[in-house]
This record gives structure tokens, sequence and C-alpha cells, in this order.
């Protein structure tokens, strides 16, 4: 299965901190220990690649942000932290892309009628298409427009200003509103509906967990503006890679879960033993259900819920198809391996197959994207950031906490 990635404040809420004291005494303990000795700033900076400029900034804010949300800092929590930000963008808050604007040009040339359409249907979607390209080729003027601008944007954050920016023309030029009928397509919502830049920052989080998890109020230009931000960046992104219990013996499988989805490194060697149990060959994606773009659950049973509902009927099992579809919903969450289906399937693994229950395996998912300059897999980014994980624990192997 292919998964496309678009263009992978002190005061903490009420919310997060409620997580944070839920999530410190679980999971394995490389993670979320309390009883290992913890780094400061000055240990943590020594973690920290001696290429990188700023490192006691970069030091200071992981230190902060990972006291804030009650992280300990572990030698390996660190290290895990430290390889994910050094692979997404080698400690710059906002690094320049390599060829970035004409890979933006080439998208727009080659796809932005069906992207339009798919965000917007057919026929609002391929007249809001025809807009885009006469504001790309003909304004702000025809000497300067927005398809020559888009050429010389070097990062990230001017790529998704210039974004915004056209939108906005739009949405002031064009009465979308009037196009769309009850569709709320104007001002802010119409850019973030459009806007092909989806993962930010450092640690390149996706805004809609950014959006989920603010730490703080604002629009959602600010929280964008928050995320490529040094502080802002590592915030989100230490959220997201760190924010959950996984009982992983290794840290690449966060690594995979960081690439395509909280525990899909488990949910993958979950349907690694369905596999071993049925004649079915299946995906080996980490996602037990179908998903639309936008995230929500699709009615329509996967191939993992029909050979599960397949193979518990031909063993006995006397599990509902109600039931099961009940427990992959929380195939995001750690309390999935409590469910009767997680556990049935692992009981019927062992006694069928005669072997221990694997925990998880990383997930076979191709990442594409305009920012990439080829197709990679989920265990080709897992394993580069291993190795970054590798290196920092070795920089700190003889420091005394």
């Amino acid at each position: 299965m292919n998964k496309t990635f678009a263009l992978h404040f002190p005061i903490k809420s009420l919310s997060v901190l409620a997580v944070s004291l839920s999530l410190a005494g679980c999971g394995n303990g490389s993670w979320w220990s309390t009883d290992e000795p913890t780094m400061d700033a000055e240990q943590i900076r020594k973690a920290i690649p001696s290429r990188v400029s700023e490192r006691d900034s970069w030091a200071k804010d992981i230190f902060d942000i990972t006291e804030q949300l009650g992280i300990p800092q572990t030698k390996q929590n660190v290290c895990t932290i430290v390889a994910v930000v050094d692979q997404e963008s080698n400690f710059h808050a906002d690094p320049a892309v390599p060829g970035l604007g004409t890979k933006a040009v080439k998208e727009v040339q080659d796809r932005l009628e069906e992207k339009f359409k798919e965000k917007l249907g057919e026929n609002i979607g391929g007249t809001i298409a025809g807009y885009f390209q006469d504001v790309l080729k003909n304004h702000p003027s025809p000497e300067d427009n927005y398809l020559s601008q888009m050429r010389r944007v070097k990062t990230e954050r001017e790529l998704d200003e210039l974004y915004r920016e056209i939108f906005d023309y739009m949405t002031k030029q064009y009465h979308v509103s009037a196009l769309t009928g009850a569709a709320k397509l104007v001002g802010q919502n119409f850019g973030e509906k459009l806007n092909p830049i989806t993962t930010l920052g450092s640690m390149q989080v996706h805004i809609g967990y950014a959006k989920e998890h603010k730490r703080q109020g604002g629009n959602m230009a600010e929280l964008r503006t928050d995320l490529y931000s040094q502080y802002g960046g590592l915030y989100y992104g230490i959220h997201r890679l760190m924010m959950y219990p996984a009982d992983y013996e290794k840290p690449i499988y966060r690594f995979g879960d960081y690439n395509s989805g909280m525990y899909s490194s488990r949910n993958a060697a979950f349907q690694s033993m369905l596999n071993d149990l049925t004649e079915t060959a299946l995906d080996l994606d980490g996602d037990l259900l179908l998903y639309t773009k936008d995230g929500g659950i699709r009615s329509q049973k996967s191939q993992s819920e029909r050979e599960l509902i397949s193979v518990f009927a031909k063993n006995n099992f006397i599990i509902t198809e109600r039931q099961i579809r009940a427990d992959l919903k929380k195939e995001k969450e750690k309390d999935f391996e409590d469910t009767m289906t997680y556990k049935a399937l692992t009981k019927l693994y062992k006694e069928k197959i005669g072997k221990e229950p694997m925990y998880a395996i990383m997930p076979e998912v191709v990442i594409t994207g305009p920012k990439l300059s080829r197709d990679y897999n989920t265990n080709w980014f897992a394993t580069r950031v291993n190795g970054r994980y590798e290196s920092c624990m070795h920089r700190i192997r003889n420091l005394k906490l």
C-alpha cells in the first residue's frame, strides 16, 4: 500500500498534563523508566552532533520541552529525539530543500487539477483549479507572477507562505463562497483545505496533529508559523514521537511509527500473524481499517478485517463482526492490545503456528511526495534514523549522569 506524504509555550494545557501523568509509568522501560538517571541541558548538548550550530539552544529547548511533557531525559529518550530531528532537518528550524521551487512548479503543473478535484469534487475543483492557474500565471503581475516566485523558493516555509498569499488573493478576487454554496471555503478555511504543505518544521509534523495538540491559541496561520520556529517544531515533533506508550524492544520500531503512523509497527506484526493463519497474502502496512484522506474510518471492510472474520469463524472463535470492528477502531491506541480480537489472534497464532506472538515488525509502506527525490519506504527511513540513534548513544556512552 502506498501512503503519500504531501509538502511526513511555557504554559501547559490540562489535557497535555493529564496525558503526561498517565504515560509516565507506561511502556517499555527504555522509553519511560523513571529509575534511570536523566540528563541536564548541558549533557543533552553533548548528544547533539558537533556539526550543529547553536547546540546550546537546541539542547535547552529539548530539555525544556521534555520537562514540560513529563518525558524523562534518559539517554535513550534524548537520543531518540536527537536522531529524528537530525534525520528530518539536520537541526535546522527551516531547512533549505534542494530543488524545492522546481519540484513545486512541476507538482502544480502536473497534478493541480487532480488535487483540487480530490479536495473539492469534480465540478468545483475543476473551476477553482482554473482560477488558480490564472492567478499563478498573471498575478500579482505578469512580469513577476506567482509561478516565477514559486520557482525561487528555497525553504518549505517560503513555499507555504507563498501558497497562503495566493489563496488569500484568490478569496479576495474571486467569489469563492458563491461558487461553493454551503461549503465553507472562504478565507482561512479555503487556503488551509487546499494548501499542499501538510508536514512542517524541523521534525516534519503533520498540521492536523499539531492542530489537535495545539500548545497555544491562535489561528492556523499562526500555528504554521509556530511549527517553523525552533521551539515549536521541536515541541510538536517530540509530542508526536514520544507521547504514547509502546512496548517496543528496539527504538527502530518507534522510528517506523513516526513515519507510518502510531502503532503501525505493532499493527504490522498483528497483520503478519494473521497472514500466517490465512491463505490470503495481506499488506503489512500497519493499517487494520480503511481510512479516508482526512483520516475518517470507512465503512468498507479492509482486507485485514475480512480475514479476521474468516479466521475466527473457521477456528470456532465466537467473536462477532461488530466486536471485531469495535476492537479495530482502537488500532491507534495501546488499549488495542487488551481487546478480544488482539488476544484471540495472538492465542490462535501460538496454538496453530507454535511460535510466541510477535509484538512488532517494520511496516511495508512506500513514501512518496513532491519534496522527495524518489520513492522511499518505512524501513529505509527507520534504518537511517536508527543509525543516527546509535551514533548518538555512542557519543554519550561515557557520559556520567
